[in-house]
């Protein structure tokens, strides 16, 4: 099998690669853990050719597409960012040069928002999906570590806010007196509940976070109990900030299905409306607008 092109989406713990066809169907998927945070820039190289070098013919030059933190800083070459206002995929994707002639890799760059200073790496690809997918303005969320809440209007990016939701919950479960309260992979869906509703009405969720270490020591609080109503805090708060965004639409969700759900879920117990879309689908839609981008420019 010989693709007509190959999508990347290389994250900082792992990268996924697609075989895709000229009417952009994907035709094969592999991944591998070689995340932008355990390489070397010149050693992207290599871990992208193990990967995707069953696709690779002699003589060929396949076109290669790739987003997200391989174009990072610290990782194979720097795509500098493109400032908002901004279409998702703009036409400065960088080349960087390999040794391998079976391939050209293309960078997509990020987008970066001068006040307030913010800037993304990968959530640009998605975006770029979901204006292909529905062709109309909106309000954009993209849950995970660092959640992204992006307004777009006739079809760019114009402004866009970065919650740190996911990395305090990490932190908190696994580096704080919390760790003690939230061992386990349990979980339960009325103490979520509660805790988006508490976190969302005080708009802050810390006059509440110690109080879980204090009632798994005097009332027995289950750490399925814990671990929900904290995460249900984070989010209530998160969505407290950004309620102006929200409030008067329909979101799009973006991420892995877990996480979109509760933020679906979340939404809906404080009086929004939310979407959870394929973020596999938003990811290949966006390569492909990338590829057209690349077509054009060439």
């Amino acid at each position: 099998m010989t693709p007509d092109w190959i999508g990347v989406d290389w994250g900082t713990s792992n990268m996924r690669a697609w075989a895709m066809s000229a009417d952009n169907r994907a035709l094969a998927h592999a991944a591998s853990d070689k995340g932008m945070g355990s390489l070397s820039p010149d050693a992207f190289e290599d871990a992208l050719i193990a990967v995707i070098s069953p696709w690779l013919s002699d003589g060929t030059t396949t076109q290669i597409i790739a987003c997200g933190m391989v174009g990072a800083r610290q990782g194979w070459m720097e795509a500098h960012y493109s400032p908002t206002p901004t279409v998702p995929i703009a036409a400065s994707m960088i080349t960087p040069p390999t040794r391998d002639t079976r391939i050209a890799v293309h960078i997509v760059p990020g987008v970066c928002q001068a006040s307030p200073a913010d800037v993304m790496r990968g959530e640009e690809t998605q975006i770029a999906g979901f204006i292909a997918h529905s062709s109309r303005d909106g309000i954009v969320c993209l849950p995970g570590t660092h959640s992204k809440w992006v307004e777009i209007v006739d079809g760019r990016i114009v402004s866009f806010y970065t919650d740190m939701t996911g990395e305090l919950f990490s932190l908190l479960s696994t580096h704080s007196v919390l760790r003690h309260s939230v061992t386990t992979d349990g979980w339960a869906d009325g103490a979520f509940a509660q805790g988006v509703s508490d976190g969302f009405a005080a708009a802050n969720p810390l006059p509440y976070l110690f109080g879980l270490r204090a009632s798994s020591l005097l009332t027995g609080l289950s750490p399925e109990t814990a671990k929900a109503r904290l995460s249900g805090l984070l989010i209530g708060g998160e969505l407290a900030s950004r309620q102006e965004l929200w409030a008067d639409t329909k979101v799009s969700l973006i991420g892995a299905p877990r996480l979109s759900g509760l933020y679906a879920q979340a939404l809906a117990i404080v009086g929004g409306n939310a979407e959870v879309l394929d973020a596999d689908m938003m990811t290949l839609a966006g390569l492909a607008a990338a590829r057209a981008v690349l077509e054009d420019r060439i």
